[in-house]
């Protein structure tokens, strides 16, 4: 079994989202010591954002790009190669003004390649990553599942069923930055799902 594991925090150190995708990603090897582990820290090695230099490159015929246009193409590459080979994704995903991180947009940005991880029929969309199992573990300061202002969900919901990821399931640690009961109750909560979703 191969486990991608996507932190998607700006912080290096200290970041809640990381720990608990490390969490979950230790309790999956626990269950499956011959697992094969990759890593992407979007933080401490952030993607470069779809700008009009990437979306030029990723429109030339592939025989026509420059060297650089090819550099560039190859980035994006790397992480598409990197979940259609993954069995298990694991994402740890802070909450940044209502929505996700900009380093987790910009790799959505890049892996999201038409005819590659997902093409369009005569019967709409289909998704090309299919058969993996999807865990994302949100962190928030205050309370907002399961309320109009929680935009995460429902937009990497229809993500990854666009890509063709509908196996996911979510873990919430809300309250972080209302004091150190609510923290230490978020955390603890977070764990219990974690072993909740694992047994699902």
């Amino acid at each position: 079994m191969k486990i991608l594991q996507i932190n998607s925090s700006a912080r290096t150190e200290g970041s809640h989202s990381t720990r608990l995708a490390t969490v979950l990603v230790e309790r999956l090897n626990a269950a499956r010591p011959q697992a094969v582990l990759t890593v992407r820290d979007l933080g401490r090695t952030p993607h470069p954002m779809l700008d009009d230099a990437a979306l030029q490159a990723l429109f030339s015929p592939a025989l026509q790009r420059t060297p650089e246009q090819v550099a560039r193409v190859a980035l994006d590459d790397a992480l598409i190669a990197e979940i259609q080979a993954a069995d298990v994704v694991v994402f740890g995903v802070p909450m940044y003004n209502f929505g996700v991180p900009a380093q987790l947009k910009n790799w959505i940005d890049a892996i999201s390649r038409a005819q590659v991880t997902f093409r369009y029929t005569d019967k709409g969309p289909e998704g090309l990553l299919t058969g993996k199992k999807v865990y994302v573990a949100l962190t928030r300061g205050g309370l907002y599942r399961n309320t109009p202002n929680d935009s995460q969900t429902p937009y990497l919901k229809t993500l990854f069923n666009f890509l063709g990821m509908t196996d996911v399931q979510f873990v919430y640690a809300e309250g972080l930055a209302m004091g150190p009961e609510a923290e230490q109750n978020a955390l603890a909560s977070a764990y219990s799902q974690i072993d909740e979703a694992l047994l699902a």
